[in-house]
């Protein structure tokens, strides 16, 4: 099969990345090819499964046409500038465009060390490959923008953390992988000119209606205040929000030590490195925020005079609240079974989660549960519900179809941290059914089916995570 590359990012000045090979392994092998995103790329899943891909989605060969790269980026880490970070341990093979036309790039994740290592080994062990396979496609059947897998492949390599484990290449597709930390890389050396090309290239390929600068900071504002909703309404922490994993596009980027809850709190933590719950739940909307003024600083050498470029800047900024706002309301109406608006929707919903936080109640089962009758086994006290329900049965009964929302709004299944443990734990042992099973079931989140029973449950006693880890 013959794959036609066009690299757009690989024609910007060579400041922009490092050109270089991956690094071979010893026995590539075959865990999973993503057949439906395959042909979303105009591909043969099943020559991808072939023994020459194999070996090129573990780095032992280069496609005709790729024109590998480690792209340099910048970054806050949990608060703290980096002037220098990249892809340590990924390289950019290049883009396809999709037989509809969009452009997207193939990377390999794992691939061995770069320019951008920082001494680390640039490999990746099997769990954290599995987890943002499991992951990453799961949120795209729940509809959130994000990266997605096309392949993993193991290395026939031992990889050392804490101790020996099988060595796995994650073959990641994204619209791009431009990041804030990459505007960053630039504004911190005061390279205007760079910036500049970066802002025409990630306007022509993800915002073309963007004629400014302000233009492309107000389309990522509001990008990101919609995707930041979309997690919080899945109860979805990604656990290291540093501006290197920020998005331009407006996708979930770099699947780390990420989670979703079972019981809902609003503070919880599962990154075994977020030590001061800096990228708790209910604080992502502002780490967003945040995230969004550094590229903001970023911008401003490209919008003219200095102190109405900044008044510009802050006024865009300051629109993510209300877009998050209007977003989250919209998600968490539907949650609840409304298609309409009233004055005390917000309320309602809030007063629900309060009583989840108390109550100690699933997230995900308690709003499928709304759907299906059973949310009230989800409390402690199911008395707390109840009080509650009186107030959601009157508004409801004001909606024309309140049961069609909720069961398209509510997914039964996600991927749960136990049973992302169990399928790496399986294959670490060289059993990957655990995990193709898993995914088989994430495909379809919103549909109940006899073959994807107890896959919905929390997690047993024993079985509970409360640590998720990045894997490097």
């Amino acid at each position: 099969m013959t794959v036609t590359f066009d690299n757009s990012y690989s024609r910007l000045p060579d400041r922009f990345f490092v050109r270089m090979q991956p690094a071979a392994v010893a026995e590539p092998g075959l865990i999973a090819v993503n057949a439906p995103l395959s042909h979303r790329l105009g591909l043969d899943p099943d020559l991808l499964a072939q023994p020459d891909w194999v070996a090129i989605f573990a780095g032992n060969a280069v496609p005709d046409g790729a024109a590998p790269l480690a792209q340099a980026y910048a970054g806050h880490q949990f608060g703290g500038w980096v002037p220098q970070l990249g892809d340590g341990r990924a390289l950019l093979l290049g883009e396809v465009v999709a037989p509809d036309g969009r452009r997207f790039d193939i990377q390999l994740k794992g691939s061995g060390p770069t320019a951008f290592s920082r001494r680390g080994d640039g490999r990746a062990w099997i769990g954290p490959v599995l987890r943002e396979y499991i992951v990453s496609e799961a949120m795209a059947a729940l509809g959130v923008p994000t990266t997605r897998a096309l392949a993993a492949v193991t290395t026939g390599e031992v990889v050392w953390r804490e101790t020996a484990l099988p060595g796995a290449v994650l073959a990641r597709v994204a619209s791009s992988h431009i990041r804030v930390g990459t505007f960053q890389y630039f504004a911190a050396r005061g390279d205007s000119e760079a910036l500049r090309l970066l802002a025409d290239h990630v306007i022509a390929r993800h915002y073309p209606d963007a004629e400014t600068p302000l233009d492309l900071l107000d389309r990522v504002v509001a990008a990101q205040a919609r995707l930041i909703a979309r997690w919080m309404s899945l109860g979805f922490i990604h656990g290291v929000m540093n501006t290197d994993n920020m998005a331009i596009s407006g996708e979930t980027i770099d699947y780390g030590p990420c989670a979703f809850m079972d019981a809902y709190h609003p503070e919880k933590v599962f990154s075994s490195i977020d030590q001061f719950g800096r990228y708790a739940f209910n604080n992502q909307p502002q780490i967003a925020l945040w995230n969004l003024a550094q590229f903001a600083s970023c911008l401003l050498p490209l919008m003219g005079e200095e102190g109405p470029a900044i008044e510009a800047a802050t006024a865009s900024i300051n629109r993510l609240p209300e877009i998050y706002g209007d977003e989250w309301l919209r998600l968490f109406r539907a949650k609840i079974g409304l298609a309409t608006e009233e004055p005390g929707d917000r309320a309602l919903i809030e007063a629900l989660l309060s009583r989840m936080a108390e109550g100690r109640a699933d997230f995900t089962r308690t709003f499928r549960g709304l759907a299906e009758g059973t949310a009230a086994a989800e409390f402690a006290a199911p008395d707390a519900f109840e009080g509650w329900a009186t107030d959601w049965q009157a508004r409801l009964a004001r909606e024309a179809d309140p049961k069609a929302t909720l069961a398209t709004a509510n997914p039964a299944y996600i991927p749960r941290n136990h049973r992302v443990e169990e399928a790496i734990r399986a294959a670490v042992a060289g059993d990957f059914d655990p995990f193709h099973r898993l995914n088989a079931v994430l495909a379809h989140p919103f549909e109940r089916c006899p073959e994807a029973e107890g896959y919905d449950a929390a997690p047993g006693e024993g079985e509970v995570v409360t640590r998720t880890f990045c894997g490097t």
